[in-house]
């Protein structure tokens, strides 16, 4: 990014800023919308001129402290500072997911409308903290942890659910390590990590340090009522809750994994004489 844009912005977001926020008294007729150089300089804690030299594009290389003042200064969202982050050419660190967290009660009925797919949200720890019907469903055998990374190292249930397991649980590490980092949770953070690396297996995939979060992929689960359903499943991050991501488990339309999805949230059998599963394409995650 060139200094002229990093410029534009801060002009253009100066504009917008309202002035009634100042914490000040201030005085005089104001000739344009938003603050004015100098009292966004004052609120920074830099110098006028310093601010100037930003907004004109003779200064390209603000330091992380001024960046978070400017941000402050001109009431920016996270996303418009997430945007000067990239802007002043730094690299952007969201802040920490706060503890307890609630997931928008929008998102929730929109989760339980979808009755042909498994949803649920995940927490940077991979905490379940909400899930839809059917993902219940698919859950249920799991009585005593809803964190995915338990599920498949410390029930033994997890070694026959998930029909690969091995790469269950290499994806699993690796997006552990992608997101714990932004629980603010210091204490089920240790809690968990406790618990996971008295695990063998745990312990020797941690070490090998890969980062991945996940986004995509094909997976088969064994359910001991359902049967074997063949997923896809997509994440999105939640928007506001750094760390958080939505899941969504779908088997192909038709297919018997469907109806087996199906069958469980609605507690009855599947159809066994249902044609055979589609054969669904999915890139890696």
């Amino acid at each position: 990014m060139t200094a002229t844009t990093l410029g534009s912005f801060l002009r253009a977001r100066r504009a917008a800023a309202s002035p009634e926020s100042l914490p000040f008294p201030t005085s005089g007729a104001r000739r344009v919308p938003g603050l004015r150089r100098d009292e966004v300089a004052l609120m920074a804690g830099v110098s006028v001129d310093y601010y100037t030299r930003l907004e004109q594009g003779r200064e390209d290389s603000p330091s992380q402290q001024v960046v978070d003042a400017l941000a402050r200064a001109l009431q920016l969202t996270s996303y418009q500072t997430e945007h000067l982050y990239d802007l002043a050419n730094l690299r952007w660190a969201p802040p920490l997911a706060s503890t307890p967290q609630q997931v928008d009660p929008a998102l929730l009925t929109m989760m339980e409308s979808w009755e042909r797919s498994a949803a649920f949200v995940l927490d940077p720890l991979l905490d379940i903290v909400e899930m839809n019907t059917t993902a219940a469903a698919l859950f249920a055998p799991f009585r005593n942890t809803s964190n995915l990374v338990e599920m498949v190292f410390l029930d033994p249930l997890g070694r026959t659910f998930y029909a690969d397991w091995n790469r269950a649980a290499e994806s699993c590490v690796a997006a552990l390590r992608a997101t714990a980092r932004l629980s603010a949770s210091p204490e089920r953070h240790r809690e968990l990590m406790d618990n996971l690396l008295a695990d063998p297996d745990f312990a020797a995939l941690w070490s090998a340090y890969d980062v991945e979060p996940k986004t995509r992929d094909e997976k088969v689960l064994v359910h001991f009522v359902g049967g074997e359903i063949t997923i896809n499943f997509l994440t999105f991050h939640v928007a506001h809750q750094p760390g958080f991501e939505l899941v969504v488990y779908q088997a192909a339309p038709g297919s018997l994994s469907e109806r087996r999805l199906l069958g469980l949230a609605e507690h009855r059998p599947p159809q066994e004489d249902a044609a055979p599963d589609e054969v669904s394409v999915s890139d890696g995650g």
